[in-house]
């Protein structure tokens, strides 16, 4: 099945509002379809509908920003009730901090010369509570400071470099809680990205499992054909349903499209296989 099951919209730090991702993933053959914008559900009303209205399948979706051993990780949930009070509330709170961080980023870009960054991420924010690094990345770009966001981050904003400010998130136990309460499944996202030791990405998945986590993503935009075949691995030695989707953000920025995934890799046990029930199908 094309299933894409991370994505973004501008109601966190995508370009698009969820009606244009929902058309744009049903135009490219996606067939079950989850819009997981960061640590916010405020857009699933949206989605669903848009869907809906297309004749597209659809799946309730987050991505929970999480710290573990002193990364920031991020946990996808699919298939939960959207109405869950303490997933709503565990969300706001994760979100509660982003305001004050980008005020400290524009601080620190401040003194390398580049004023008025907060300003100039707002306007590219569709809902200001979740302001991030991405929204600083296109104000850079769009002031000529960079290329592109690629550029932005080689640049500035992570450890290191010029603008990074670290913020804590929710734990590992929370993100998994608020979304195993909600019905949803947990899943861990683009494991790849975090490099890990061995060891401190055993005690991830460990840990993640001992907490009811369910799911890791194999297939995603930010993975190489072998990081897939790596975690297809992962996903059979700790016994986790296997996820795809491709993380899209914005058609002039993610490196791969919505639907443009390969299939997942042969054996492995597709998450949708176990919210079959948690579906929503059109009509």
């Amino acid at each position: 099945m094309n299933a894409d099951l991370h994505c973004h919209s501008s109601v966190s730090d995508g370009t698009l509002e969820p009606e244009a991702v929902a058309a744009r993933a049903k135009a490219n053959g996606v067939e079950l379809w989850a819009l997981t914008d960061h640590d916010e559900i405020g857009g699933q009303q949206r989605a669903m509908a848009a869907a809906h209205s297309i004749g597209l399948p659809y799946l309730t979706g987050t991505e929970v920003s999480v710290t573990f051993a002193g990364v920031t990780v991020h946990i996808v949930g699919l298939g939960f009730d959207a109405g869950d009070e303490r997933l709503a509330l565990g969300l706001a709170a994760t979100r509660g901090g982003r305001e004050a961080r980008a005020r400290e980023m524009a601080d620190e870009l401040a003194k390398v010369g580049i004023a008025g960054a907060y300003e100039g991420a707002l306007h590219f924010v569709g809902n200001p509570e979740l302001i991030s690094r991405t929204h600083f990345a296109r104000y850079l770009v769009e002031s000529g400071v960079c290329g592109d966001t690629q550029e932005v981050f080689r640049r500035f904003l992570v450890e290191g470099k010029p603008g990074f400010v670290p913020h804590r998130w929710a734990t590992l136990r929370d993100a998994v809680t608020w979304i195993s309460n909600a019905g949803g499944i947990a899943v861990v996202a683009h494991p790849a990205r975090y490099k890990f030791t061995p060891t401190e990405e055993y005690a991830l998945f460990t840990e993640f499992k001992a907490h009811g986590g369910r799911g890791v993503e194999v297939m995603t935009g930010a993975h190489s054909a072998a990081d897939a075949l790596r975690y297809a691995d992962t996903a059979r030695e700790f016994d986790l349903l296997a996820s795809r989707g491709s993380d899209f953000h914005s058609p002039e920025e993610s490196r791969i499209d919505l639907g443009g995934l390969p299939p997942l890799p042969g054996g492995l046990k597709p998450v949708w296989e176990a919210l079959t029930s948690q579906i929503h199908a059109p009509g």
